[in-house]
């Protein structure tokens, strides 16, 4: 950025960069000096305004840096938090798939895992089982009327035989008593 004044003295000088005075706007050193100054402080205060903004950007870039840094701190936490609620979960997954696996193998074996159709096969074979059973311990327990009866007929026998012995012994008895 180019003032008029300067612009000026570029055309007016000459050799070795002496100026030539001018005749048409002959300026005292003292006021060339004053205008020089005064841009001068115009070109420091237009520097120290952009340093002043320069520091502001800088200030809300090292600011927002430190809020970038908070923000990666906090997704570092929470993805550590993540990856610890995952493992976590497929530890409780691993285990509820043994649990699964164990519980299904308990079932098969003791036969919780059957549809209806084969739960209804089984009935009807533990009723005719027990259909067979009770028949058995019905002919069982004739058997066993049978022979207390046969029992009770055979100690009535032994208890007419046992009679039948004794009278034989007395009346072997009294027959050695006739012949004496």
């Amino acid at each position: 950025m180019t003032t008029p004044e300067y612009n000026e003295w570029w055309v007016r000088r000459i050799n070795d960069n002496i100026p030539e005075p001018s005749r048409e706007n002959s300026q005292s050193i003292e006021e060339h000096l004053r205008v020089v100054t005064s841009e001068l402080e115009i070109i420091k205060q237009d520097f120290e305004r952009r340093i002043t903004k320069l520091e502001k950007k800088i200030e809300q870039m090292e600011e927002e840096k430190m809020n970038l840094r908070l923000d990666i701190d906090v997704q570092k936490l929470e993805t550590e938090i993540l990856r610890k609620r995952k493992t976590k979960a497929e530890e409780d997954l691993d285990s509820l798939k043994t649990y699964y696996k164990k519980l299904r193998l308990s079932m098969r074996t003791s036969g919780l895992g059957k549809t209806s159709e084969q739960w209804c096969e089984e009935i009807q074979e533990e009723k005719d089982k027990a259909d067979s059973w009770e028949k058995k311990f019905q002919e069982v327990q004739k058997q066993n009327e049978a022979l207390k009866k046969r029992l009770s007929e055979n100690q009535e026998e032994k208890a007419s035989l046992s009679k039948i012995e004794e009278m034989k012994k007395r009346i072997g008895e009294l027959e050695m008593a006739l012949q004496n």
